[in-house]
């Protein structure tokens, strides 16, 4: 008897609290990502559409395709790479959004390795 109320308040528990993850808002538009790297923050600046992703980053520009996996998760590959890092098609998932940003993870596809970021959309 006492598992089964644990269990069922467990679940009780669970249930109340889910992160909001509306993907498809974030599919298109113009944004500014800020990720932190050692204490440093970096800002760029892209506006994305269904095949594009261009985006500005310290006065440099570069496209990248964009593939979409799900609602959530994206692959870019950079149009005209200019060094093997460019090579390496990026992932990016959507952790979790509001009514006009989301947190994100990214890696190259394959490495383990992962940085978060913000990502608030342009009205």
């Amino acid at each position: 008897m006492n598992k089964l109320l644990l269990l069922s308040s467990l679940i009780m528990f669970c249930s109340c609290y889910q992160i909001e993850r509306d993907c498809k808002q974030f599919k298109t538009g113009t944004f500014t990502s800020t990720i932190r790297i050692d204490d440093v923050d970096y800002i760029s600046t892209f506006k994305r559409n269904d095949l594009i992703q261009i985006e500005t980053f310290e006065g440099k520009t570069d496209s990248s395709t964009v593939r979409w996996i799900n609602d959530c998760e994206v692959i870019f590959k950079t149009i005209n790479p200019k060094n093997r890092a460019e090579r390496k098609d990026v992932h990016l998932k959507i952790l979790t959004t509001t009514d006009s940003s989301y947190v994100f993870e990214y890696s190259y596809v394959g490495e383990a390795k992962k940085q978060k970021g913000l990502a608030i959309k342009s009205k």
